[in-house]
């Protein structure tokens, strides 16, 4: 069952997307937060075969909703009206500062931190 993974934010959105057997993530794309984002990422969903979907939870350091949040939430909806997936929130503190350490600042790099959320998310699953 293939799962994708979100990381999203205000500029930029990492997915990443798991094997067919949902036991590893891979980083996949970044897209522009546009108007166009929703559309694109159905496109995947269709394309891909996704069953799951795992969006970075964004909290502050003393863990409540930071100013992502709301627009996190906003995303769920559309996405949850457009696509009727199973959708979960994954805390996603520090993804983004672990993606770059782990290679630097690439293109990648939200796909990276992407990956990193969902595969938090599969290792707690397990």
């Amino acid at each position: 069952m293939r799962i994708m993974g979100i990381d999203y934010g205000t500029k930029r959105v990492g997915v990443a997307l798991t094997d067919e057997s949902g036991r590893m993530a891979f980083p996949h794309i970044v897209l522009n937060n546009d108007n166009k984002l929703l559309e694109s990422l159905e496109k995947i969903i269709e394309e891909r075969g996704v069953k799951e979907i795992v969006i970075g939870h964004s909290l502050d350091r003393s863990g409540q909703p930071n100013i992502v949040h709301s627009e996190v939430e906003e995303l769920i909806g559309d996405l949850t009206l457009q696509v009727g997936l199973p959708i979960h929130l994954e805390p996603e503190q520090y993804s983004t500062q672990e993606a770059l350490r782990d290679q630097g600042r690439t293109s990648q790099t939200d796909a990276s931190a992407a990956a990193i959320i969902l595969n938090s998310f599969i290792t707690k699953k397990k």
